[in-house]
């Protein structure tokens, strides 16, 4: 799937040459783009090793259903197959982590605990219960950590699984009551309830020191008090110590939506409950606490020593809107990091470091702290701070091996405007191991600590591979000469990487390369011959100048093979959702069935340009944050360069200029029509933001802070503000339980342009689709509206 170097230096020079013969029929119907995607043939999704390295498992959704089956594809080549029934016993998990000595792993499959002997390859079995139990991690002794529920238990081989802590959220039974003068008095004046209490809590006592002293008693459970609500919780390895995260029971959270829903199964109406709006209410705080799990001891980690916390990034707004000034240290959360699947906490493998990921709730600051278990402190190991916003993505941490009776941290960060993979070796210290204006995902370090592996995309912003680097710095190099790396999964050895990657027509597919950077095996093609045999444009990578400060704006270009002389040709332009998604790559992207419609559109004469317009991910902080509290103004511009270029360089017709594009890209499409009259003749909203104060507190806030505290941001980013200059061809559509963008959105721009008296607009309803159609009809009766717009309005 590689591309010759000459044919990429072509095309990222925006010169590759034209084909000698002209398409003389449609690639592909409408009816077949938008139908149920089945018909391609269905992508590798996650993919695994086998204990042995001599076998991979992937998932693979199966054709007209939504289970997910599993399929064993061997190394060397040859067919999957697809396990079933008994056989499904015998599979490795995903995420599984092998012990210091290399001769074990543990995984978590279907909600239990396994383990793996590496020479033998011998399974054993180690919880069988209704629990989802999860996040095994190995100890310095050997052991065997997990989690149940709420609860962390403890395993040696030979041995049964123990309780290594609980956690309650309830006052301590045992804790000695407040003071009250009546309860005094009756103590004071009845002996026998005086003598009866000393006899319990003579008991008690006796029975603490017994349970204290004996090697086969569970310890005892933590109280974390009735007030609070635990979210997650994190063992160290070697089960001495616990850290828990909570929030008060009593914090509001805010009004729920109610949505309803019209088509339903038992003929009513109904309503369901959805999310919050931005500003009602912010997330809310987080406490953290170190648990001593022999005794059951707690202790709160304060925030309030965090560098920055106490300064208040939003305090000329705050004054501006006549609100109180910030009052003491701003509150803080423990959320997920870059793999999402708990809190951000991570413990050294021999359980004498615990770092944790702090986020200030304005989310202007994040912090890294080490866990000073002696002291029973936080210590701030990284700081990074942003006017705008904290990047969700790049949060990745961690620790490698023990290496001179100290841990190295290491960590990702944006600090230097892309992110990059640092080390620390102790508090205030820290080294960057890549630098350069690309970015790092994703890392991966080797068993012994000496060696990463991650994404990167250095050679332009959509190339991404698997690159390494040593542990203690040095050259850079990529592994991998793939182009679309979707992401992968290093072998139990650390030799061979297993690889998932794809390109513009290819679904993700699996792949096995040598970690050293030798030979690239491909195992699967999963695509049906039906569409393998269509003869799709390949989009035209292009770097387009910006009049706006931006330097290059990367996009990919669709055209015929041959240009009629002197003629010109209606231009449109795909706008991607999300904001921050990057759409310009090498890889199969989201819009799979939007870049077939691409096809369609070039072949009934037109050329479509599609731009990772300001705010898309893959380029840096500062492209990412270059909207803030100006949504819709700086991607706007981007577009209008585009078409400045594409009617210098690709004949395309400046009078005929159409947009599309859902959520953030229909909201793009509103903004172009609403703020450049007459630019572009018309445009499709599809499922789009009209006003950003409807949308979610964990995105919006971000940009725009909040409608209370910085109204002015939202009338400048909110279309709905720009609703009476509309002079073009507008079609609305959208999915009316839509649980992201809701469809009130649509209908409040709907009742404006009522007031307004516009006239060239259309709303088109979807009762049973929510933000992602599902439906193939759906997806037809869409695009056929997409069509006939541009047809009607701008010829073809």
């Amino acid at each position: 799937m590689r591309r010759s170097s000459l044919a990429t230096a072509l095309l990222l020079a925006g010169l590759a040459p034209l084909a000698a013969t002209a398409q003389t029929a449609p690639r592909i119907s409408l009816d077949q783009a938008m139908a149920d995607p089945d018909w391609i043939g269905n992508a590798v999704e996650q993919a695994w090793w086998s204990w042995d390295g001599r076998n991979a498992y992937f998932s693979q959704k199966r054709s007209g259903a939504t289970i997910r089956d599993t399929f064993r594809q061997p190394i060397a080549g040859g067919a999957a197959v697809k396990l079933d029934g008994a056989d499904r016993a015998s599979i490795d998990g995903d995420d599984a982590v092998v012990d210091a000595s290399g001769t074990r792993m543990a995984f978590s499959r279907g909600g239990d605990i396994f383990v793996r002997d590496l020479k033998s390859g011998a399974l054993t079995q180690v919880t069988r219960t209704a629990e989802q139990d999860s996040r095994p991690q190995w100890g310095p002794q050997g052991q065997l950590v997990f989690r149940a529920g709420n609860d962390w238990f403890m395993w040696r081989a030979g041995t049964a699984v123990a309780q290594a802590s609980t956690l309650k959220t309830e006052d301590d039974p045992d804790k000695a009551k407040k003071d009250d003068d009546l309860r005094t008095r009756q103590l004071h004046m009845i002996d026998t309830l005086r003598t009866d209490r000393e006899k319990r809590e003579a008991a008690k006592a006796q029975d603490k020191s017994w349970r204290a002293a004996d090697p086969t008693a569970a310890p005892p459970p933590a109280y974390l008090g009735k007030d609070v609500e635990l979210v997650d919780s994190a063992l160290s390895p070697d089960g001495r110590w616990l850290l828990a995260v909570t929030y008060p029971k009593d914090a509001n959270l805010g009004q729920a939506t109610k949505m309803p829903k019209y088509v339903t199964e038992s003929g009513y109406e109904e309503t369901e409950e959805g999310r919050t709006r931005v500003g009602r209410n912010p997330p809310a705080a987080h406490s953290l606490w170190l648990v001593e799990t022999a005794t059951g001891t707690i202790t709160q980690l304060k925030f309030d020593d965090l560098p920055g916390i106490k300064t208040d990034p939003l305090a000329d707004l705050r004054k501006k809107a006549g609100k109180k000034p910030l009052d003491g240290a701003r509150d803080a959360r423990i959320e997920t990091d870059g793999d999402g699947t708990g809190p951000a906490i991570h413990w050294s493998d021999d359980g004498r470091d615990a770092a944790v990921l702090v986020r200030a709730v304005d989310n202007k600051d994040r912090w890294i702290a080490q866990v000073d278990l002696g002291a029973k402190k936080l210590v701030t190991r990284d700081r990074l701070t942003d006017n705008a916003w904290i990047n969700w993505n790049f949060n990745d941490f961690g620790w490698l091996p023990n290496a001179n009776g100290r841990n190295r941290l290491w960590f990702l960060s944006e600090k230097s405007g892309y992110s990059h993979l640092y080390v620390s070796d102790a508090p205030g210290s820290s080294r960057a191991l890549t630098s350069g204006k690309w970015e790092v995902s994703a890392p991966v370090a080797t068993r012994d600590g000496h060696r990463f592996y991650f994404e990167c995309n250095r050679k332009w912003p959509g190339d991404y591979e698997v690159c390494a680097v040593d542990a203690n710095g040095g050259d850079v190099r990529e592994v991998t000469s793939l182009d679309g790396v979707e992401d992968f999964d290093l072998s139990p050895d650390d030799s061979k990487l297993l690889v998932r990657h794809s390109s513009s027509y290819v679904p993700p597919q699996l792949a096995v390369v040598d970690a050293n950077g030798g030979a690239t095996r491909e195992l699967t093609d999963t695509r049906s011959e039906k569409f393998k045999a269509i003869d799709f444009i390949q989009p035209e990578i292009v770097q387009i100048p910006s009049k706006h400060g931006a330097g290059t704006i990367w996009g990919k270009f669709y055209g015929p093979k041959n240009y009629e002389p002197g003629k010109t040709y209606p231009v449109v332009f795909f706008i991607h959702g999300a904001g921050y998604l990057q759409n310009v790559h090498a890889r199969y992207p989201n819009y799979f069935r939007e870049q077939m419609f691409n096809n369609l559109l070039v072949d009934s004469g037109y050329v479509v340009l599609d731009i990772d317009y300001r705010a898309s991910s893959g380029y840096g902080r500062d492209w990412r944050t270059a909207i803030y509290r100006n949504m819709g103004h700086p991607e706007l511009d981007d577009h209008l360069d585009a078409l400045d270029w594409a009617v210098a360089n690709r004949h395309a017709d400046r009078s005929r200029a159409g947009l599309y594009g859902g959520s953030y890209g229909g909201f793009m499409t509103l903004m172009g029509l609403f703020r450049s009259p007459g630019t572009f003749k018309a445009g499709a909203a599809l499922r789009p933001v009209t006003d950003w104060s409807q949308y979610n507190h964990e995105y919006t806030s971000n940009i725009l802070n909040t409608p209370e505290l910085d109204p002015d941001a939202y009338a400048t980013s909110s279309p709905i503000e720009y609703a009476q200059n509309l002079q073009d061809n507008l079609l609305i559509a959208h999915g009316m339980i839509d649980d992201n963008v809701f469809f009130k959105d649509s209908v409040m721009l709907t009742q404006k342009l009522i007031e307004l008296h516009k006239d060239k607009w259309t709303l088109a309803p979807y009762p049973m689709e929510r933000h992602g159609f599902v439906h193939a009809d759906s997806w037809y009766d869409e695009y056929r509206r997409i069509r006939e717009l541009f047809q009607q309005s701008l010829g073809q």
